[in-house]
């Protein structure tokens, strides 16, 4: 469940007197996502999406996110832009929580990709780190190795829990990666959470990305690897080399790998399911019993930390010379 704060139309038709966006004909929640509260409203023009940012959405941030949208927009990717007010400004106020009108995507999110079509997402990653450079504002990952002790030193005690010997078992890690985490490695923004639902496809075409609500500035090669664990393993935990193979084909042919990223691929795949481990795990220890939010299953990400350790080489994932 994504609509966290209720709104009236009141209210609404309130906030949509100040942009230049016809009349509501309607609205309803959108019940996916998980950081803050989303909304489809159909005008008298055009469809657009309304988004009100949570708590756990920093405010401060906000200015990167919307802008990040229009840079990359501009350079030609296709992604939600966020409309203007009539002050111009990108951001407003709607049940007490700062609110951003999007202009709506068309496309829907695949269940179940294909090769093929992890190719275009390597492709559309590959273009977005390159629309990304130029883009003044910087935002350093909060979900980095700092970020991830800190998630773990709140859900450490607990863990086994969950498994037995696991906190042993993450407590290792974290001072493996925290050793041999990379360095001098191309740098950018990287969208850092491109799962398969911020992706939209229009048949096998892919029509555009969407969610850059924990883009921020890191290692490129990074965010690929975090494409690996999203679309790469099938629903078994098994890891399907071909769709590996055409995601990192896709991505090379817009934008080379240097061979310190590829020789890299192994320890940032480690790290990536790290993270998506940590996060599912503090969350699915501390969220509440009876809560309107889809715990995720934090024991996916630890196999496919396990499948990464046993990597030796960036050819097991299918990378071609």
């Amino acid at each position: 469940m994504a609509v966290y704060t209720d709104i009236t139309e009141i209210d609404l038709n309130r906030f949509l007197a100040e942009y230049d966006v016809g009349e509501l004909t309607s609205y309803k929640g959108i019940a996916e996502g998980v950081e803050n509260s989303n909304f489809l409203l159909h005008t008298t023009r055009d469809p657009l999406i309304l988004t009100l940012y949570e708590k756990r959405v920093e405010k401060s941030d906000l200015p990167f996110f919307l802008g990040l949208m229009q840079h990359l927009a501009d350079r030609g990717l296709s992604c939600p832009l966020p409309l203007p007010r009539r002050d111009g400004q990108l951001l407003g106020e709607l049940s007490t929580r700062p609110a951003a009108l999007i202009s709506f995507l068309e496309g829907m999110w695949l269940r179940r990709p294909e090769a093929r079509h992890c190719r275009e997402v390597g492709k559309a990653l590959a273009q977005m780190h390159l629309a990304g450079e130029g883009f003044e504002i910087k935002r350093p990952n909060a979900l980095s190795l700092d970020g991830w002790k800190v998630l773990w030193e709140k859900s450490a005690d607990r863990a086994d829990e969950v498994e037995k010997g696991l906190q042993d078992e993450i407590t290792s890690e974290l001072e493996f990666l925290g050793l041999n985490w990379p360095k001098d490695l191309p740098a950018g923004v990287i969208h850092a959470d491109l799962f398969q639902d911020n992706v939209f496809f229009l048949g096998d075409e892919l029509s555009g990305v969407i969610d850059f609500y924990f883009a921020c500035n890191d290692l490129l090669a990074y965010d690929v690897s975090i494409c690996l664990n999203a679309w790469c393993f099938e629903a078994d935990g098994s890891y399907n080399a071909e769709k590996g193979m055409a995601m990192l084909e896709g991505y090379r042919s817009v934008r080379p790998l240097s061979s310190e990223e590829i020789a890299a691929l192994p320890v940032l795949a480690r790290g990536s399911a790290l993270r998506f481990f940590l996060t599912r795990l503090y969350d699915w220890l501390t969220t509440p019993e009876g809560a309107l939010v889809v715990k995720k299953d934090p024991l996916e990400y630890l196999r496919k930390l396990r499948f990464h350790r046993g990597i030796s080489s960036a050819a097991d994932y299918g990378l071609t010379s």
